[in-house]
């Protein structure tokens, strides 16, 4: 038995040894860093602006947390207060012009309806972020779902 796990074990060792090998020779391999080898040092890219148009955008998938369409910085979010909330609560969205937090959030999970913004909600960047205005690092063929299912339909139609 003692034989045999070693054996299992110099196979094993001699099977990854091999793999690393293998991808090391693999001269174009895709990385975020271009063409710049790992121990060069390179210049970092300028830190991206975050979109702050203010305007609702779209959804991708039922059921999305929509992204904040502003600039967060500096907003204070602890055990202690919530900035998101001196816009966003009910009793300040006529104000602010801000879309009110979904009712959902002021749910307990037992689904009772609570007095204050729900605990389990208070953190709202667990959910929402905020969006930078960048070019995608990596090719991105996502199609969202009412283009999907759109597009199912039509076809269905000329079949």
């Amino acid at each position: 038995m003692k034989t045999m796990m070693n054996h299992l074990v110099k196979t094993l060792v001699l099977l990854t040894l091999f793999t690393s090998s293998v991808i090391a020779a693999e001269k174009h391999v895709a990385t975020l860093r271009g063409e710049v080898n790992i121990d060069t040092q390179t210049t970092p890219s300028a830190i991206a602006n975050t979109v702050n148009k203010d305007i609702k955008q779209g959804r991708n998938y039922p059921m999305q947390p929509p992204v904040i369409p502003h600039k967060i910085r500096n907003y204070e979010v602890n055990l202690n207060s919530n900035k998101c909330m001196s816009c966003h609560s009910r009793n300040r969205t006529e104000e602010s012009q801000a879309p009110m937090v979904s009712v959902t959030h002021y749910m307990d999970r037992d689904g009772n309806f609570l007095a204050e913004i729900s605990p389990r909600r208070y953190f709202c960047n667990q959910c929402h972020a905020p969006q930078k205005d960048v070019e995608p690092l990596v090719e991105n063929t996502f199609v969202d779902m009412h283009t999907l299912m759109k597009s199912k339909v039509n076809t269905k139609n000329e079949h």
